[in-house]
């Protein structure tokens, strides 16, 4: 059974930084894409922001400048760094880890989700 745990949430001023972490169980996390995706309260989830086993990123038009996605496949993780962040971002993020292509398609795992909240 492979387990995503997210970690790295929490309550930020609108203009700071956090960054989220996602830790996958699998020895092979280096041959997959991995995906951020948020859900706010009453709004369907959307994508965040993803990175292809190659090392390929793409992000929602809503983050660019802002989220940076990496990976660090010596640790199966994937990391979501995002500053300057406004509190249309709040949300609960989580990420996804599926095949190259297949990313936010209903295939592969998620994780249970992080909190993130922006207010003053």
């Amino acid at each position: 059974q492979v387990q995503l745990v997210e970690s790295g949430g929490g309550l930020v001023q609108p203009g700071g930084s956090l960054k989220l972490s996602c830790v996958a169980s699998l020895s092979s996390f280096r041959v997959y894409a991995m995906g951020w995706f948020r859900q706010a309260p009453g709004k369907q989830r959307e994508f965040v922001a993803g990175i292809t086993s190659g090392g390929t990123t793409n992000y929602a038009d809503s983050v660019k400048g802002r989220f940076t996605i990496s990976r660090d496949n010596a640790k199966n993780t994937a990391y979501l760094q995002m500053n300057s962040l406004e509190p249309e971002d709040t949300a609960v993020y989580s990420c996804n880890l599926a095949p190259n292509g297949y990313i936010g398609r209903g295939m592969g795992y998620w994780g249970q989700g992080t909190q993130v909240t922006v207010s003053t």
